[in-house]
């Protein structure tokens, strides 16, 4: 089984949909509890996916330490993944102001009204402060699963997690104000990848279907809600993108086009309200909407850029110093 050819889509199978399947108990859409779930992958499988480093704690990275500007806690800053650090830039300006190191796969971000950074890495989840160079959190799972995708609750805090068991299985975690033993939601014959909540606490998931078929999945958790439940969207996508909310819509990229689409929710459905084409993005992964701009990395090239939002087109700037392999993005507010 293929999914998406494009760069960044190979990119995203190595770390994330290419292990060897471990079966596991229960295909329900509801809540599980995390202390029931059996053993999973083994770790050998898992670190030969990924060169041998995907034990807890290992990096790829092993050449010189953190650093941050002094007055990078001041500014909104742009956080990146790359393919083995996450460089920080101010933002909107984009000064490069920092690179954090010590990761083996650094994917996807994302950032929490405190301006807390959550930096998805192969078994981890880490946790920095706005402008920090040192980790303040870490959140994992059943050894064998890696970390998608994060979104932070703007109603709660809570914090959501894709896991992911290669083309088997995978659960959407949310962990109570970013800690802890996380309550699980799993959808029979899908696994996730992208997820963001929207401006009331509902949170949004993408991802495929977990047999030979290549099928787009979305589903919804909404606010206090037991169980996810399934989105049909009048749009059809090659391969699942990044997920965001832009204050009206919720916008959902597809990692084969260089589109990403705005939808309005009603039930069980998802109207499509508008197209946003991101000239020379190959495949949109994951993207971030900041206010009038859409920020991503290129999925075949080392080059992250702005454009305007909606309208989209052409990079309205680019950014190339220290980027390696752009995949996350996000924007983290400094404290006003």
């Amino acid at each position: 089984m293929s999914f998406s050819t494009t760069a960044s889509h190979l990119a995203l199978n190595i770390v994330g949909w290419c292990l060897a399947a471990a079966a596991i108990a229960g295909c329900g859409g509801g809540a599980l509890q995390s202390s029931g779930l059996p053993s999973a992958a083994n770790a050998d499988v898992l670190q030969r996916m990924i060169g041998g480093y995907a034990r807890r704690g290992d990096s790829l990275d092993g050449n010189g330490s953190s650093w941050m500007a002094p007055e990078a806690k001041n500014e909104d800053l742009l956080y990146v993944t790359n393919h083995t650090t996450v460089t920080i830039y101010s933002y909107p300006r984009g000064r490069l102001v920092g690179t954090l190191r010590h990761f083996y796969v650094p994917r996807a971000e994302c950032s929490d009204k405190a301006g807390d950074v959550f930096i998805t890495d192969g078994d981890n989840v880490f946790e920095y402060a706005h402008g920090g160079k040192k980790q303040i959190g870490r959140l994992t799972f059943t050894e064998g699963y890696l970390a998608v995708d994060c979104a932070s609750d703007p109603t709660t805090g809570d914090l959501a997690v894709t896991w992911d068991l290669g083309l088997s299985k995978g659960y959407v975690a949310i962990y109570k104000h970013a800690t802890g033993t996380p309550t699980l939601y799993q959808k029979s014959g899908a696994i996730f990848a992208f997820c963001g909540y929207d401006g009331k606490g509902d949170l949004f998931v993408d991802g495929m279907n977990s047999d030979e078929a290549i099928v787009f999945k979305f589903v919804e958790l909404p606010k206090g809600g037991k169980a996810l439940k399934s989105i049909t969207l009048n749009q059809t996508f090659g391969g699942s993108g990044g997920v965001e909310w832009d204050g009206t819509y919720v916008v959902v990229g597809d990692d084969d086009t260089n589109n990403i689409y705005r939808f309005a929710i009603s039930g069980s459905k998802g109207t499509l309200q508008g197209t946003t084409t991101l000239e020379n993005a190959l495949g949109v992964t994951e993207f971030w909407i900041q206010g009038s701009t859409v920020i991503a990395g290129y999925g075949d090239a080392d080059v992250v850029a702005y454009w305007d939002y909606p309208a989209g087109g052409s990079p309205t700037k680019t950014i190339t110093k220290a980027i390696d392999g752009p995949y996350g993005v996000t924007i983290s507010k400094a404290a006003k």
